[in-house]
């Protein structure tokens, strides 16, 4: 299927690797010009050098810190003065702390706020007029399958998430006059490098195989594994490009069947 991302352009945060950087690849492997963000700028910088090796595409890597209202302003910003248009904007954010509710101040609440809920809101303000002015856009959110049902110790997740989906639903009328599509796309067990980080320690404790551990995780799903990034990656450039002309305000789990809700 053609996505028809040919000299679009494409902005992902936080991409200098995980999903985003699975993203962003994906992106560019479509012919789609991408600008991507992270904090940090080595990383960055290595996985724009690597997209622009492998694909015949303009990368444009912008340090920026999704937790901070400037640093999203100026990326957007940046992106849109680079190349005269945002065609499609990927939200994305690290998952914020694990931990059970009793154990957070407000400092730590407003923490994770400023990165999952503030950053998805600020994203949104920034590229909205710039879509509006073009007539058409479309904003993904990344978020997580705790959108679906809530996940134990993961009080931040659990809550903010939820959040983000409200907002999409609502956003997704307010802003559909302009041909501006608003989806949110919530990934399961994938092996990023977090994943794969957990289990490391997980076979050093248990005496067993990264492979062992990969195996636990994933027997929760229906498909009984766990996802590669790039299994995430292709659904949610799909639902970012003009071949999904017809789908906003829509919560697509990329998850193996593991959530069993309706």
């Amino acid at each position: 299927m053609d996505l028809q991302l040919r000299d679009k352009v494409a902005v992902v945060m936080a991409a200098s690797k995980g999903l985003g950087a699975a993203t962003a690849k994906a992106f560019a492997e479509e012919g789609a010009h991408v600008v991507i963000s992270a904090r940090d700028g080595e990383a960055l910088q290595r996985t724009a050098e690597s997209l622009t090796k492998s694909t015949n595409v303009r990368v444009l890597p912008i340090v920026a810190d999704s937790s901070r209202a400037e640093d999203i302003s100026r990326l957007i910003d940046t992106a849109y003065k680079a190349f005269g248009r945002i065609d499609a904007l990927v939200v994305n954010a690290g998952g914020p702390p694990a931990g059970r509710f009793v154990e957070f101040d407000d400092a730590a609440w407003q923490a994770a706020i400023d990165l999952t809920l503030m950053s998805a809101i600020r994203a949104a303000r920034a590229v909205i007029p710039i879509m509006q002015r073009q007539r058409g856009g479309s904003i993904t959110f990344i978020t997580s399958v705790s959108v679906k049902h809530t996940i134990d110790n993961l009080i931040f997740s659990n809550s903010l998430r939820m959040a983000v989906a409200g907002m999409v639903k609502t956003l997704a009328r307010e802003v559909g006059p302009d041909n501006i599509r608003v989806n949110l796309i919530g990934p399961g067990y994938t092996a990023t490098d977090r994943i794969l980080s957990l289990a490391e320690a997980n076979a050093a404790r248990n005496k067993t195989s990264v492979e062992a551990e990969l195996a636990k995780t994933g027997a929760n799903t229906a498909l009984g594994r766990v996802a590669t990034v790039e299994e995430f990656a292709q659904p949610c450039v799909f639902l970012a490009s003009p071949a999904a002309g017809y789908i906003t305000g829509t919560i697509l789990l990329v998850d193996g069947g593991q959530s069993r809700s309706i």
